[in-house]
């Protein structure tokens, strides 16, 4: 089983470290002096106060890598169209993708029950439809990427919290490909479960990105900070409702508990978003997957979406000021 972590990052590089630690045949795809790094003094994991130093196969192209069984795909949804070339570079025709990626996917709509939406393209995330296209929704296997790790330096993974990686087919199906890979992620340490509806457990981690990542980014204010002022938590509780009625109308039946969501965030404390530490190193912001995608799957079930469409104006100019959108 040929495994290719293709953004060999926070996460890609947290997968990598325990997957080359139990001997799995893993490659990863890094630049840069992330690369440079990994190969001189190898992939270092900080993790429970502990430190792991494992020297994986690392490479710099895609065609280094060779022909891959399975493609983890970590990077930023933006990103993910500049790839596309390498991806077809490591496919083979029984290649799968693990789509790692926040927000709203591409190929959300793929097989969906209702035909009024079966196979609709969400532009927002795929303007082209190269992605459908290029890589095709059948090679896909869903991801819910719950760990928190950072790049402290080039090099070195620091991990924050949680272990586990959700995983489904799109239809729900329990396939030999997708057991075989819950299998060799469990016996790394992590949890894998495999979720028969990962179209609603998309939407669980959503409510939260699509609200305090921009949120947090206009404000440049930490989680705790903005779940506790009253206005600012009104204003989260609109977004998260408003997404809630647009993926009540596409057939997500979950329990969703909105200030039980938010003081899980609260919980968390001081921590920065992504999209705002992004913000603070000049980094493109990953805005179109975590909210433009929302706002137009709200225009297609005809959902009133105000707060969403009012976060999302202002988070778009305050990236195009910062040159980051």
């Amino acid at each position: 089983m040929k495994i290719c972590i293709y953004g060999a990052g926070a996460i890609g590089g947290y997968l990598g470290a325990k997957l080359t630690e139990i001997g799995a045949d893993v490659t990863l795809i890094a630049r840069g002096p992330h690369y440079n790094a990994i190969k001189e003094d190898g992939l270092r994991l900080r993790k429970d106060g502990k430190e792991l130093v494992v020297y994986p196969r690392c490479v710099d192209t895609a065609e280094k890598a060779g022909k891959q069984d399975y493609i983890f795909v970590t990077l930023k949804a933006h990103s993910v169209p500049g790839c596309l070339d390498a991806f077809k570079v490591l496919m083979k025709d029984d290649t799968s993708f693990v789509w790692g990626v926040n927000g709203i996917p591409w190929w959300y709509f793929y097989n969906h029950p209702n035909a009024e939406f079966t196979d609709k393209k969400i532009l927002s995330v795929d303007p082209e439809n190269s992605q459908w296209n290029d890589i095709g929704p059948e090679k896909i296997i869903g991801c819910i990427v719950n760990p928190a790790s950072e790049v402290v330096k080039p090099g070195v993974i620091q991990h924050l919290e949680g272990d586990k990686f959700q995983l489904g087919e799109i239809n729900g199906e329990d396939t030999d490909r997708i057991k075989n890979l819950s299998e060799i992620l469990e016996k790394a340490g992590f949890q894998a479960p495999i979720r028969p509806n990962i179209k609603g457990d998309i939407w669980l981690k959503l409510f939260g990105n699509l609200s305090l990542n921009p949120i947090s980014a206009l404000t440049t204010s930490t989680l705790v900070k903005i779940c506790s002022d009253a206005d600012v938590r009104d204003v989260i509780k609109n977004m998260m409702n408003e997404a809630h009625s647009i993926a009540t109308k596409l057939g997500i039946d979950k329990p969703f508990d909105v200030e039980r969501r938010i003081d899980a965030a609260k919980a968390v404390g001081e921590h920065k978003t992504s999209m705002l530490q992004d913000l603070e190193r000049d980094r493109p912001m990953e805005i179109d997957a975590l909210i433009g995608a929302v706002q137009e799957l709200g225009k297609i079930t005809s959902t009133s979406t105000p707060t969403i469409d009012t976060v999302l104006a202002l988070t778009k100019l305050r990236a195009r000021e910062a040159k980051l959108y």
